[in-house]
């Protein structure tokens, strides 16, 4: 669900670094399954929040310029320092918006339950 800006950018930029190493695997797996080089000490965890979207994205950012080879898929890209790697996007909706999204989609919004303290919202459709 839509909340506070600071609320958000807390919750994917987490003190502990949970979601930093989730982030961050992601090219670890690179590493393992293509045959990649990449360092994942030269790339960092990076938090952005589009307003107009309603999205938190998450990316990698390079920390200096570098090439990297993924070996499997044949592929060599340049990184210069401060280019990101998009990773992950969480789109944040209004309780309205998701039924008006169900509605559209062919779905009907049978009922609906938004936890106010945190808040978070399950919707339960049905195909009509």
């Amino acid at each position: 669900m839509v909340k506070p800006v600071e609320h958000l950018i807390a919750a994917y930029d987490d003190p502990t670094g949970v979601n930093a190493a989730f982030n961050l695997n992601l090219l670890g797996r690179i590493n393992r399954e293509l045959h990649g080089n990449f360092d994942l000490r030269r790339f960092e965890h990076l938090i952005r929040y589009a307003p107009d979207a309603q999205r938190i994205e998450m990316h990698l950012r390079s920390r200096v310029d570098q090439t990297v080879r993924v070996k499997k898929a044949r592929l060599v890209v340049d990184f210069a320092m401060g280019e990101t790697i998009w990773t992950e996007s969480c789109h944040k909706f209004h309780p309205e918006q998701i039924c008006e999204m169900a509605r559209t989609a062919g779905f009907h919004l049978e009922a609906q339950w938004v936890d106010q303290e945190w808040p978070f919202a399950e919707s339960l459709l049905v195909a009509v």
